[in-house]
């Protein structure tokens, strides 16, 4: 049988976040074009805003083409983007334009446009866009998750012995943590792979391609499209809600359920320093 379109499926226009969530749809694919025209241009006027945290031209391109196409059609909406910022309200927009930039500046297919929104604090639906595998992966709380139509669900691995785990570093959190967190992997024979795209990583979760997703430090912005990814999937979740002081970051975890008490006892132990 062929998979019903998303929009379809769990993106109806029949209440306010359904017209929501197919409009995200459509804009995610819109703003995939423009990523992807200034990756095959390599016009893209790189510029850093810290060590090793790149932003191009197409950051900021995809960023004002979403939220202006948000702007004019949900003007009460809250839009907090990674290159803009903006504000928290009842219903937020959490947009990262280009998830992976530092893959896309060197021409590495393997980057994704993120689209959470969340109503008081609490994702109801995610977007991960991947424009260079054309790969649509929503999901909609309690509506299951999908690529392109089809049903994801995370894969059955229970032992970190036959895990795959995207294991992401980052420059906020102490190097020796990283290296334990390795090492603490690899001495339980988990292999680990590093997207450098946290959105897409959650989406290959979801899709059941690796087995689970760890870092110390991510944004909202980053993780919240993901992480509902994978619990619509049957997956593992840590919670990284929309609350408090959004700006500072937090680890960020997702797994198989057979994996969620050997990695968060992993993460209680490694990921407890990351800077704010």
């Amino acid at each position: 049988m062929t998979p019903r379109p998303v929009a379809e499926a769990i993106a109806t226009n029949d209440d306010p976040l359904g017209r929501r969530f197919a409009f995200a749809l459509s804009m995610a694919r819109e703003a995939g074009r423009l990523a992807m025209r200034y990756f095959r241009s390599r016009d893209l006027s790189i510029s850093q805003k810290g060590p090793r945290d790149l932003v191009t031209a197409a950051d900021h391109a995809v960023d004002t083409l979403i939220r202006a196409k948000i702007a004019e059609s949900f003007p009460d909406d809250g839009i907090l983007t990674e290159e803009s910022a903006g504000a928290i309200s009842g219903t937020t927009w959490v947009i990262d334009p280009i998830d992976g930039t530092g893959n896309f500046a060197r021409g590495i297919a393997c980057f994704a446009i993120s689209i959470a929104v969340c109503v008081d604090g609490v994702t109801q639906f995610g977007v991960v866009f991947d424009p260079a595998a054309d790969e649509m992966f929503a999901a909609r709380r309690g509506r299951g998750a999908f690529c392109n139509g089809a049903p994801l669900k995370v894969s059955n691995t229970n032992q970190l012995a036959e895990a795959t785990v995207d294991a992401g570093y980052s420059r906020k959190a102490p190097l020796p943590d990283y290296v334990v967190l390795l090492t603490r992997l690899l001495d339980a024979g988990c292999d680990f792979v590093q997207f450098g795209s946290a959105a897409r990583g959650l989406a290959h979760v979801a899709a059941g391609r690796v087995d689970g997703f760890i870092e110390a430090h991510l944004f909202a912005w980053d993780v919240l499209a993901g992480l509902l990814l994978v619990k619509e999937a049957g997956g593992y979740s840590a919670d990284f809600p929309l609350t408090g002081n959004w700006q500072s970051g937090q680890p960020a975890l997702a797994c198989t359920p057979g994996l969620s008490a050997a990695l968060t006892k992993i993460a209680a132990t490694t990921l407890s320093q990351a800077e704010g």
